[in-house]
C-alpha cells in the first residue's frame, strides 16, 4: 500500500512507464521511455477521470521519452537506444500541432547528428537542447528558434572547449567520463545547465548567438553522482538568488550512498556556492552504498511559491519547502506501490498544473494524479 503525508492519490493512468509528464492547460503530455511507445495526450479537465485522446509511436531502437508543449505546439525527442534500431530515422526533435490534441500532426522533424535529443526546455518560441552533434564528443548545448515551427532554425550552440574534435581541438578526457550536456533550463538571459559527471555550467544568452559562460561547478568526482537538472528559482529566499541542483542516482563513478539534492547560493552568480543538501530521512544512514535508483532524480521544473515537488526514484514523490534555502524541510510525501512485476517503485518525473494537482510518472510503469495540501 502507497505511504504518503499531506497528498492524496486521485487517479491512476494505467499506461508504458515514461521519462517526462508536462501539463498543458487540461492537456497531459506523457513521454515514454521505451518504443513503441513514444507520447501520449490525455484529458484532465475532470482529474479523477483522465481520458487518453492520442498515442504516437516509435520505431525500434529509438524513443521520445521527453515532451515539452506550449499553446498548442507540442515537441518530442528522438534518442536513439544503444545500436539498435533503424538507421535512417535520425535523431532530433518531432514539432507537432497539438491544437486538436485528439489528433496530433507533425510539422516537422530537426534532426541533428548521432544519438540525438536528450531533455530541453521550451518557452514557446525557442527551445533549448542537448544533442549530440557531427564533429562533437558527447552532447552539446544548442538553442533553436520555432517560430515557425515548420523551418526550426539553429540561432547558438555552446561546448565545454575539447568537444568539439572536428574542429581541432585537443580532447582532454581520455581518463574521464566523455562530457554530456544533460538538460539546459533558461531563465531570463540565463541558462542553467547540467553536464553530467563534468558538473554545472551557468551561461549568459543575452546574445544568444554568443552563449558565453559565467560560472562553472562540479561536485563529482567528490560526490560520484552525475548532475542532472539545475533549477533556478525565480524569487529571492531570504535575501538571496538560489538554484536547486539535482544529482541523479544513476551513472556513479563508484558505489556510494544515494543521491541527494543541493541548494545553490548564486546572488553571485560568477560564484555558485553550495549552502545546504537535502536527503529523504533514513535513506543514507551512515553513508554506505547502495543500489542505484534509490535516491534523486528529478525535481519538478514548475512549482509553486517555495514547495518543490521531486521525484525520487525508489522513494517516490517528495514535496521539500526551501522558503529558508539553509534548511530545506520536507512538507510531504507520496510513496507509490511499485508497478505489477517490479520490486520498487521508480518514480522519474513530476509536474504540476495551474489547479496544483502533481502528476508522477514511473519509469516502468503508471502515472499518479494526485492533489496536496501544501501548496
Amino acid at each position: 500500500m502507497a505511504i504518503q503525508q499531506n497528498t492524496k492519490r486521485i487517479a491512476h493512468i494505467d499506461c508504458p512507464g515514461g521519462g517526462q509528464v508536462w501539463v498543458d492547460g487540461t492537456i497531459l503530455h506523457i513521454g515514454h521511455m521505451r518504443p513503441p511507445a513514444g507520447t501520449t495526450l490525455v484529458d484532465i479537465a475532470d482529474p479523477a477521470n483522465p481520458r487518453v485522446l492520442a498515442n504516437i509511436q516509435m520505431p525500434p531502437g529509438w524513443h521520445s521519452h521527453k515532451v515539452r508543449a506550449q499553446d498548442g505546439i507540442m515537441i518530442t525527442n528522438h534518442e536513439r537506444l544503444g545500436v539498435e534500431g533503424m538507421a535512417d530515422f535520425g535523431g532530433g526533435l518531432a514539432i507537432y500541432d497539438t491544437s486538436k490534441p485528439d489528433a496530433p500532426t507533425l510539422i516537422s522533424k530537426w534532426t541533428t547528428g548521432g544519438r540525438g535529443v536528450h531533455r530541453y526546455d521550451f518557452d514557446g518560441r525557442y527551445a533549448y537542447i542537448s544533442p549530440t552533434a557531427e564533429g562533437y564528443v558527447g552532447n552539446i548545448v544548442m538553442i533553436l528558434d520555432l517560430a515557425d515551427p515548420a523551418k526550426p532554425e539553429e540561432v547558438g550552440r555552446w561546448w565545454i572547449p575539447g568537444q568539439w574534435t572536428g574542429g581541432g581541438e585537443d580532447y582532454p578526457w581520455d581518463d574521464y567520463v566523455p562530457p554530456r550536456c544533460h538538460h539546459p533550463l533558461r531563465m531570463g538571459d540565463r541558462l542553467y545547465v547540467s553536464y553530467w559527471q563534468h558538473g554545472l555550467y551557468i551561461l549568459d544568452i543575452s546574445d544568444m548567438a554568443k552563449p558565453v559562460a559565467i560560472a562553472h561547478v562540479n561536485s563529482s568526482p567528490a560526490f560520484p553522482h552525475p548532475t542532472h537538472t539545475c533549477l533556478p528559482v525565480p524569487q529571492p529566499l531570504k535575501g538571496r538568488s538560489v538554484m536547486v541542483v539535482a544529482d541523479e542516482d544513476v551513472a556513479k563513478l563508484r558505489p556510494h550512498a544515494p543521491a541527494f539534492t543541493w541548494i545553490y547560493d548564486i546572488t553571485d552568480e560568477t560564484n555558485p556556492l553550495p549552502i545546504s543538501t537535502w536527503q529523504v530521512p533514513g535513506l543514507d544512514t551512515d553513508g554506505a552504498p547502495q543500489p542505484p535508483m534509490m535516491g534523486c532524480h528529478q525535481p519538478s521544473e514548475r512549482f509553486s511559491g517555495t514547495v518543490i515537488p521531486f521525484a525520487w526514484f525508489a522513494q517516490g514523490l517528495r514535496l521539500v519547502d526551501i522558503a529558508d534555502p539553509f534548511a530545506p524541510v520536507e512538507v510531504g510525501y507520496y510513496q507509490p506501490d511499485p508497478p505489477d512485476g517490479a520490486s520498487q517503485a521508480s518514480s522519474n518525473d513530476v509536474t504540476i498544473d495551474d489547479r496544483g494537482l502533481i502528476y508522477l510518472i514511473d519509469r516502468m510503469r503508471g502515472v499518479e494524479i494526485i492533489e496536496t495540501s501544501v501548496f
